[in-house]
């Protein structure tokens, strides 16, 4: 049978020093981040958007310190709607289930010393099971290809983003979370080049984030992975100050 599926709006609140903000990924570090939207509203108040309209699958990221109080808020206002990551580790993965988030996402924690760590897998898998588990594959383009990038995008690992790891890591996970995080929050276009290897390869669902600046990117996105990746819109969204899509668009796709 023929795959019908085709390619989702995912939408996301990312938090960071207690806001919802957009912000340019490679940018974030200890000191702050180039930010091209601090919303007036708070989480909960997206979260309630999202709910609305039964936008599913989305993700609540803590991008530091500071947002713990917003993201349990977004969590309490809509249970088992939104996915929660941002220093999610073996102590605290379980709160945030029991707060309301459907999965918890996971990255920086499975590596130490730059290393991935299978022993750190198996214990937080222990923990959510493989069914409530999204691993996050953020990466920066090096010349092996892509590298998972963590704290915050600042350090590049030496785990490549290929065939082999999307195939191991799958047994181990529900879903994979993508930021390419050398366009995150440009608004310059996706990585076209990514986005087809994650089509090519990832046999559970991903979801892909970065550069994406209009409703035609999710037309090119379901192209290039045969509408096997989904994916989220960030600064270009209305909501978050954009011009390039609105919220209204995106929901008309899904529901098509």
């Amino acid at each position: 049978m023929v795959s019908t599926r085709v390619t989702q709006f995912r939408p996301c609140i990312d938090l960071h020093q207690g806001q919802v903000k957009q912000i340019v990924g490679g940018s974030l570090n200890d000191k702050g981040a180039d930010t091209n939207f601090v919303s007036a509203y708070n989480a909960a108040y997206y979260a309630n958007l999202y709910k609305q309209n039964q936008l599913t699958g989305g993700h609540v990221i803590a991008l530091g310190p500071g947002n713990k109080e917003q993201a349990l808020s977004a969590l309490k206002t809509w249970p088992q709607g939104m996915q929660f990551g941002g220093g999610v580790n073996q102590d605290n993965a379980e709160e945030f289930l029991e707060a309301g988030a459907s999965h918890v996402i996971v990255t920086s924690y499975l590596f130490e010393n730059g290393q991935f760590s299978w022993e750190r897998l198996d214990r937080i898998k222990a923990i959510t099971g493989a069914e409530r588990l999204v691993l996050d594959l953020s990466c920066r383009k090096t010349d092996q290809g892509w590298n998972i990038a963590t704290n915050r995008w600042q350090t590049v690992t030496e785990t490549v983003v290929n065939q082999e790891t999307l195939q191991q890591l799958s047994e181990h996970c529900a879903e994979f979370l993508i930021h390419a995080a050398d366009v995150e929050g440009l608004q310059g276009g996706i990585d076209q080049e990514l986005v087809e290897l994650l089509g090519k390869y990832c046999t559970i669902p991903v979801t892909y984030a970065g550069g994406a600046r209009s409703l035609e990117d999710l037309q090119l996105v379901d192209k290039l992975s045969s509408g096997k990746v989904d994916l989220t819109i960030g600064s270009a969204l209305d909501i978050f100050g954009g011009s390039g899509v609105t919220l209204e668009e995106c929901i008309h796709w899904n529901n098509r």
